[in-house]
């Protein structure tokens, strides 16, 4: 099937990832498992089959799922409701039965993340630390942090790219050490100059870019980085209970961006590693990247959107689900902002008016 949904040995009904405790937890008997325990139900480890691999390709072969558009309608397997989706979308939820839906067809073959980052803040913590961030701004209308919109925050697994590499780097330049010193009534300044020369290697890890257009790259951006320690090798299981979007942009659009960026970082080290010196000018600088990998990953994101009703923009809330970094675009409640001006304007008028009045003409 192209569609499939982890259930619970207990009971049948859904399994979702739950953050808090790593484990997979039914929210029907509310038992809870270790992906150890489900090896029945097989998580995507090798490839991302499944097995009912078989099935599922001769359902994809004779229409299993069919596109409209840019839309595609899934069958869900709990309740056999249509799922429709757009064509990023990897994992959400059925409509009807509400039970955790994962598109496996979506994440197979090349589009088959290398690794994942599983959420480590839960949904409640998430809202607490939105409400805790938000309580800060003053200016921010009622409406973007009612209940119903809180409601609408969402964990979503986004697509990046991760770059990683050795630069071999050289660098030759001329070091100027300068010395001043007053000897009576005599300044004295001395000027050496060396010849430098430095060669390194430098290992990078994980450089991310944003893997899908339709998200806003700010957003993306914003709540890196993911620290290494928290890559896991991918699991199919992770994403359920939460929205997952595949990559739609090819890692080819990155290389000259990266690489260059990569080159630059490694040449600012090798010109700190020579220190001490009142001047160094550059001569030669090479910077070779070796052992280029490119991977593909899944992260968590705590997101939520809102429409401003009067300039139609979007603006945003998102949290890296691992690390709890926020980053945001907010709109500004007009009324709040003219009740500010109102209550230093007035004064300061009274007050001035108040001098006027009184002073002599």
């Amino acid at each position: 099937m192209a569609a499939i949904t982890y259930k619970c040995p207990n009971c049948g009904g859904g399994l979702i990832f739950e953050p808090e405790t790593q484990k997979y937890k039914c929210e029907y008997c509310l038992s809870r498992f270790m992906q150890a325990d489900l090896k029945g139900q097989a998580f995507g480890e090798n490839g991302g089959e499944t097995a009912e691999t078989g099935e599922e390709e001769a359902a994809l072969a004779d229409g299993g799922y069919s596109a409209a558009g840019e839309a595609a309608v899934y069958s869900c397997p709990s309740c056999g409701a249509e799922v429709a989706t757009d064509p990023t979308t990897a994992a959400t939820f059925c409509y009807y039965c509400h039970n955790p839906v994962i598109l496996s067809g979506r994440l197979r073959g090349e589009y088959l993340p290398d690794c994942v980052v599983p959420f480590s803040i839960d949904r409640k913590r998430a809202e607490g630390m939105f409400r805790e961030w938000i309580g800060k701004k003053k200016y921010v209308p009622k409406d973007f942090y009612s209940p119903g919109q809180i409601e609408k925050l969402t964990g979503v697994y986004f697509p990046y790219w991760l770059f990683r590499c050795r630069i071999d780097g050289k660098l030759r330049a001329q070091g100027t050490k300068i010395r001043s010193w007053t000897t009576g009534n005599m300044r004295y300044t001395e000027r050496k100059t060396y010849q430098v020369e430095r060669q390194g290697m430098v290992k990078i890890n994980y450089v991310a870019r944003n893997a899908i257009h339709k998200a806003d790259s700010r957003l993306c951006e914003g709540v890196l980085p993911y620290p290494k320690e928290g890559i896991k090798p991918f699991s199919m299981g992770c994403l359920s209970g939460f929205v997952a979007q595949k990559r739609d942009r090819r890692k080819e659009e990155f290389i000259p961006e990266v690489y260059q960026e990569v080159k630059d970082f490694a040449l600012v080290k090798l010109k700190e590693s020579a220190g001490g010196y009142s001047e160094l000018k550059v001569s030669q600088q090479i910077a070779d990247v070796e052992d280029a990998r490119w991977d593909y990953g899944l992260f968590p994101v705590w997101t939520l959107t809102y429409k401003g009703p009067k300039d139609g923009k979007m603006y945003y809330f998102a949290m890296n689900g691992q690390t709890g970094k926020i980053c945001g675009e907010l709109p500004v409640d007009g009324g709040k902002l003219f009740g500010l001006f109102m209550c230093i304007f007035l004064p300061v008028l009274l007050v001035l008016l108040g001098v006027g009045y009184f002073l002599p003409l």
